[in-house]
Formats: C-alpha cells, structure tokens, sequence
C-alpha cells in the first residue's frame, strides 16, 4: 500500500497550541533567538529532538506499576540487566539517568590531558565531556560523510586509514578507547555499516585499543545494515545489533533515543576494573549502581522499551514516515541532506540559505525563520553548536544543518504535511532571512543557552 499507517492506535491524545506570528516574533525576542529558551508550551511542532520525547506504550505504562522502588537490589534493575545483557552481550551493566551521565563517568575515567579519542564523529555532549577532561576530541568521518549531497548508504563510516594513522602516531598510551557513533546523529543520521565495525575493531585491537558504542540509535543503525549492506537482508535486526554489539568493549546508551523511554540509559562494559571504577564513580553522582538515578518505574518502562525498538514493523513504520518528510522536501526543491537518516531529516542550511555566511550562523537563522514562520521547532546542527569564535578568528563548522527530528510514536502523517508546507514556503522566501550574531556564548555547549540577535542588514555577509 502506498499510505503510510501507524502501527498501532492512539490511546491518549495531549492539545497542541496554535500561536500566530506576531506572538511568536515576541516569544522569539525574549528567548534572544534560541530556540532552547522557547517554551515547549508555545510551540506547534516541537522537533528539537527526538531524545525524550517519545510516546510510551501501553505496555511500557503497564510494567511501570510494577516498578521495585527498593534502594539496593530492586527487582526492576534484575530485569533491566537481563534485558540489557542478552542484547549487548556486556558482562557489566550500569545505569544511569541519560546518555551524558555516562559519558560523564567514562570520560572522567579514561580522559584526561594529553588524552586523544578518535571517533566517526563526536556529538555535541560527548565531545564536551571529552573536551571537559582536557583531552582532544578527534573527527574521523569518512569524506563523503561531510557531503550533504553524496549518496553513500553508511556516510556514519569512520575514515579507516585516518583511524590507523591516528593510533600509529598517538599510541595506546594516549588514546584510550576509539568511538563508534551508531548512528551518526551530527553528520545527519547516518549509519555506519556492520564490514566498518568489523574493520575499526580489528584496527583498534591491533593496536591494543578498546572500541566503544555510543549506541542510542543502535536498532536504527542495525535497520539500515539489514537495509542496504550486501548479505544481510535476510537476518533479523535483533540479531546484526547483538553482533554490532559484540564487536565493542563497551558502550554508552541514552536510552531516551532507541530505548523508546523518556529518561535512562546505561553504561555497558566488559572490563572489570574499568566497570569497579565507574560503579564508584555513580554512586557519587548518579546514586546507587541497582538504580543509578533512576525510579524502579523508569528501569522497568527501559528494560520495554529495549525490547519493542526492535519490532521489524516498528522500525519500518519509523524509516518510511521520515524518509516521507524528506521525499516531498526534495520534491520542492528543498536542499536536504541526503540520504535520509532513519531519525531526522536535515536541512542543509548552506544551501538554503546560501547568502548567509557561517559567522552569521546560516542554519540557527534558518530554524528561527521556520519558527517565525510556523510555529515548528528544529535544532541548528552547524557553526552556532560545533563552530568555535576566538579572538580575531572564527572556524565554521564542516556542515550548516538545520536536524528536524521526529519523536517517536507521537506524529501522525497529517503533521508530517503541516511540516513540509511550512518549509516549502519560508524557501520562496529564504532571501528575505537575516543572519545572527552572539551577544553571550557559554565556555562548553553554547548552543544551549546562547543569546543572539538579527544582522542589521539582511545582506551583511
């Protein structure tokens, strides 16, 4: 059939809030131009991120109020691990509130100055904690990876060659781990295949190194292997995620993305002085190593949510309704990254609006037209998040996108139209957009709470 339907049925419905221009130029003033700042309240269509944000199922509400709220030892976190160890494979399972709790402990652990972590690439949080250790994030994306208009089917591909230069010349003595972003969420969704894993493992290993995961799209990721790499059509998406899973020392998981819950996540490992160190870590930060910041209602609707991610029908309903914003955004002569990631669509700023320079942040001037404009709410993935501004110099960042992406099992089709008409008519219109410029940037991920103002001009470059 050619209509897409959801796979399954609405239960319970929550109002939208309809806004006209005129209130949202003001909301948009008083926010200094970050959509951070907006109020969730007063946005039509909210596809800041799909982190979150996703609708629960029933039967993740039903195992909720079983949930185990014991201290230490609660039944919720037994299930919870059997869940997370059949699937990763991991001897140690650590919970934590979100993803960046984890990458909080892992870096705290393994970084530190003189420190290099070499990856595909890093996103917006874990190159912070990172950085915030004082070692050196390094980008290892595959050039066609950094081409909004390639069409290689795993564009999330680390540069392989880049990867065994980089150990050969840092060593393990200062690189501590290799990361793997599946999928990979700043270079637009796109996955990396299951014949690169196996090629960074063995590079990695050769070289006395442990590869990790930072897995919170994993099934997504194992959907697109299933997908469109040779000789895997026939297996079953559980399955390629446990040998994605299998090929890794460990890995951090947001489970706010593929875990289909609205907060949680885990830290998995293999090394038992390495999981000893981290369970110390938690207890000062997170709490206990059985709850690690979590309700027993949380780990429950989590160790669900693991589960239900990889239902075939789920991922296929998920793959074709994005794919179906990006087609009629193409189809209008709207410039996107392509191919479409599995969960976002990225408009490619650079293009749309091209006279617009990246010290003029392009693609945040773009998500606040769409706001103006509609009422819908996306997130500048460009020079305003990993661009840097120093004295005398400003580096822009290798691509200006603007990622819509779509929470989970929340959407119909009808918003999905509502969506690529609003952006069909702010294109016919793109020329009249001006740039931005900082009035206050925070040291560490200053697209969170930035404040910004328009150019004067609408053509100062």
């Amino acid at each position: 059939m050619k209509t897409i339907i959801e796979p399954f049925r609405i239960k319970v419905v929550e109002p939208i809030k309809i806004t006209d221009r005129a209130c949202r130029e003001r909301l948009l003033r008083e926010a200094d131009y970050n959509l951070f700042q907006v109020r969730a309240a007063d946005v039509t269509i909210d596809l800041l991120t799909d982190s979150g944000t996703a609708a629960m199922s029933a039967q993740q509400w039903s195992v909720m109020m079983s949930g185990d709220e014991s201290y230490a030892g609660s039944r919720s976190f037994y299930r919870f691990e059997k869940v997370a160890k059949e699937l990763t494979g991991f001897r140690h399972i650590i919970p934590v509130h979100q993803g960046r709790a984890a990458e909080k402990i892992l870096f705290g652990i393994v970084g530190g100055a003189g420190k290099v972590v070499p990856a595909n690439s890093h996103f917006d949080t874990t190159r912070a904690n990172v950085e915030y250790t004082g070692a050196q994030a390094i980008d290892l994306l595959i050039p066609e990876g950094r081409d909004p208009q390639s069409e290689h089917p795993f564009k999330g591909n680390i540069d392989l060659a880049g990867l065994e230069n980089c150990l050969k010349i840092h060593g393990r003595e200062r690189v501590p781990l290799v990361l793997l972003t599946v999928t990979n969420n700043s270079g637009g969704g796109q996955p990396v295949s299951l014949q690169n894993i196996r090629a960074a493992r063995e590079i990695a290993r050769r070289h006395g190194v442990p590869l990790f995961l930072d897995a919170c799209r994993f099934a997504e990721n194992a959907y697109f292997i299933k997908l469109r790499e040779p000789g895997q059509a026939g297996r079953e998406v559980r399955d390629i995620a446990r040998e994605v899973f299998s090929l890794a020392d460990g890995c951090t998981m947001s489970a706010k993305k593929d875990g289909l819950v609205n907060i949680g996540g885990f830290l998995g490992l293999q090394d038992d002085e390495l999981a000893s160190k981290a369970r110390n870590l938690l207890i000062l930060i997170e709490g206990f190593p059985t709850y690690g910041g979590l309700a027993g209602r949380d780990l429950e609707a989590m160790a669900q949510g693991l589960t239900e991610v990889l239902e075939e029908d789920y991922l296929n309903y998920r793959f074709i309704s994005t794919a179906y914003l990006g087609k009629h955004l193409l189809e209008n002569g709207v410039p996107i990254l392509v191919p479409v990631g599995g969960h976002a669509v990225y408009l490619d700023a650079r293009r749309f609006v091209s006279h617009i320079e990246p010290r003029r942040f392009p693609a945040q001037a773009l998500a606040c037209e769409l706001y103006l404009h509609a009422g819908i709410r996306g997130v500048e993935v460009g020079s305003l998040m990993f661009g840097r501004s120093e004295p005398g110099a400003f580096q822009a960042a290798a691509m200006e996108l603007v990622r819509l992406a779509i929470p989970r099992r929340v959407y119909t089709q009808s918003h999905v139209d509502y969506v690529v008409e609003a952006i069909v008519e702010v294109h016919k219109r793109r020329n009249a957009i001006r740039g931005l410029e900082i009035v206050w940037e925070a040291p560490f991920l200053r697209h969170f709470t930035a404040r910004l103002r328009p150019v004067r001009e609408p053509g100062v470059r």
